[in-house]
């Protein structure tokens, strides 16, 4: 028979409080998300019906069911959506809804108890709670981009979870859950609410993302070392141009098929995420300096990325 001490029963009531108190304040805006077969989670951040969930749960539709745990049944809107970051915004119609805090995902420390609600394999109102296991992790979105500063935790996650809050001990949502590893016990993984603030504004201002694009199809490929060394070139890859698209950017900038991308913008390009990562929005329309491999000589170009 396992015996606590008052100090353990202390602790105990303390973990306990933290996790029914995050519960009671996140979790009336946490919502269920039902989009033709499929479904998810969702949670409110505005009084007047707006919501974040993932991209994948909304998928190709435009208007969704939501459910809230006071029994409500709303019918909502995709605002938008943003597969490269697994998130998209839904609004319903309504007033003095209950809405979760967004807090900040940069203060995270590892160890750190988080709390997930969600609607897992169909059991409505699910709460889990545990740590964060690492941060500053990667995974590949639907359409082939790296997500970045992905939040892993132990938390208990099932399908179903997905769109749905990741709450600290004070109850502001820190990370949006993504995606789990199936067969994987005790990995889960959220994208990180200042990811997410940044997206939901460009979704609601615009309707999806801006983002810069060059026009051309690119594979990651290895330096020839010797070429390397003799243009003074630390990296070990660069981007080899496969095709380029007639009348895009990098057709105007110069950019050739069988060219090798060393450096965009200033910085060393090593792979064909690197570039990806320097396409954002402030990117469309701004001159950027491009060194290439051409054969065995070194050219500088510039390309100016668009829409």
């Amino acid at each position: 028979m396992v015996r606590f001490t008052a100090e353990d029963e202390e602790l105990l009531d303390a973990y306990s409080r933290a996790v029914t108190g995050v519960v009671e304040k996140a979790g009336p805006a946490v919502a269920g998300i039902g989009a033709g077969r499929g479904g998810g989670t969702g949670v409110l951040f505005t009084p007047d019906g707006y919501a974040l969930t993932n991209a994948h749960v909304v998928g190709k539709a435009r208007q969704v069911s939501v459910s809230l745990p006071d029994g409500s049944t709303h019918q909502g809107q995709v605002i938008g959506a943003d597969p490269a970051t697994d998130l998209a915004v839904v609004q319903i119609d309504g007033s003095r809804l209950p809405a979760a805090d967004l807090g900040e995902s940069a203060p995270l420390k590892v160890g750190q108890l988080v709390v997930a609600i969600g609607n897992p394999l169909g059991f409505s109102f699910t709460v889990s709670a545990g740590v964060i296991s690492a941060l500053g992790r990667t995974l590949r979105a639907q359409d082939g981009r790296l997500m970045d500063a992905i939040i892993q935790s132990d938390v208990a996650m099932n399908p179903g979870n997905s769109g749905g809050p990741l709450v600290d001990s004070r109850g502001r949502v820190v990370g949006i859950n993504t995606a789990i590893i199936m067969g994987a016990q005790g990995i889960s993984f959220s994208v990180p609410v200042d990811t997410a603030r940044w997206v939901l504004g460009e979704l609601m201002r615009h309707g999806r993302v801006r983002r810069g694009v060059l026009g051309l199809a690119g594979q990651t490929r290895p330096l020839d070392r010797r070429l390397a060394r003799h243009h003074g070139l630390a990296q070990r890859s660069g981007v080899e141009v496969m095709e380029v698209v007639r009348g895009r950017p990098a057709e105007q900038g110069g950019l050739r098929d069988g060219d090798i991308i060393v450096s965009l913008g200033g910085r060393v390009i090593a792979s064909v995420d690197e570039v990806h990562k320097l396409l954002g929005g402030d990117s469309i329309g701004k001159p950027l300096s491009a060194r290439v491999l051409r054969g065995a000589a070194l050219v500088d170009l510039t390309v100016t990325p668009s829409e």
